[in-house]
């Protein structure tokens, strides 16, 4: 027989979370858990975005954005009976879909742009690692989700010359301004976001130097200590959901074990 969510959480919502709520809500350690119920986005909206922009939406990011216009779902755990956050999860609305690369990082003459700052001594795409994205004309680069300030998540478009090609990627962006390849979908990169439960840091989880030890200290005792399980690994499905590590997820190291 199938489970029926708590009455305080809505079908939809569920559904959209893939099940992540519902867990989260009936886990004991965890204090709250906050979802901001957003509006679908107009579908002219969307067209005017891809007009402004001169690039056409991936279908499932579209569709998404007509569900609802963005995402944002925070959860906190008991620390001595205080509230700590520690959960983050968010997908910018279609007007905070904005393009990075061109415009300068600083408001002084003649200052760097992205695409100056750039090193091309870096260049992947050499045997089975992705080309990189480009901040200057090459690529197409808008941001999905700014991490709270621990990097960027982007919608790339690769191939922007000639003309704009409809084939997307997700990149995370590090606060050194290296590239790390994430999924070749939305759809992809979004039950990667759910399957990690938005705990901070997590997606560099995917890039050759991982997790920091400060994010290793402070989730250990909530990511692997019977709270949750641990989402980095493969012993970490959480119960229940309708999401599982996948193998890549398999693959990477558990944060508190080091």
């Amino acid at each position: 027989m199938e489970d029926k969510p708590p009455a305080g959480i809505k079908p939809y919502l569920d559904k959209l979370t893939l099940g992540v709520t519902r867990i989260l809500e009936t886990s004991p350690g965890v204090a709250e858990v906050t979802f901001v119920e957003k509006e679908p986005a107009e579908r002219h909206t969307i067209i005017s975005w891809e007009q402004k922009n001169s690039c056409i939406l991936p279908e499932d990011l579209k569709n998404f954005y007509l569900m609802t216009d963005g995402f944002q779902m925070t959860w906190s755990v008991k620390t001595d009976d205080t509230p700590m956050p520690l959960g983050s999860m968010v997908i910018n609305s279609i007007s905070q879909l904005c393009r990075l690369g061109g415009s300068s990082m600083y408001t002084l003459p003649n200052a760097p742009t992205l695409a100056d700052l750039e090193d091309d001594t870096d260049e992947e795409g050499n045997g089975d690692k992705p080309e990189k994205p480009h901040f200057d004309s090459r690529s197409l680069i808008f941001e999905l989700d700014p991490c709270n300030g621990n990097g960027k998540v982007c919608l790339v478009y690769k191939h922007a010359e000639p003309v704009v090609s409809p084939d997307t990627e997700i990149w995370f962006l590090d606060r050194a301004l290296y590239w790390h390849f994430l999924t070749k979908t939305f759809t992809a990169y979004y039950r990667l976001l759910i399957t990690h439960l938005g705990l901070p840091q997590w997606q560099y989880a995917f890039t050759s130097y991982g997790v920091s030890p400060q994010a290793k200290m402070g989730l250990g005792p909530f990511a692997c200590a019977g709270l949750l399980g641990c989402p980095f690994c493969s012993e970490g499905a959480l119960p229940g959901a309708s999401v599982h590590c996948c193998p890549q997820l398999g693959r990477a190291q558990c944060i508190a074990s080091g």
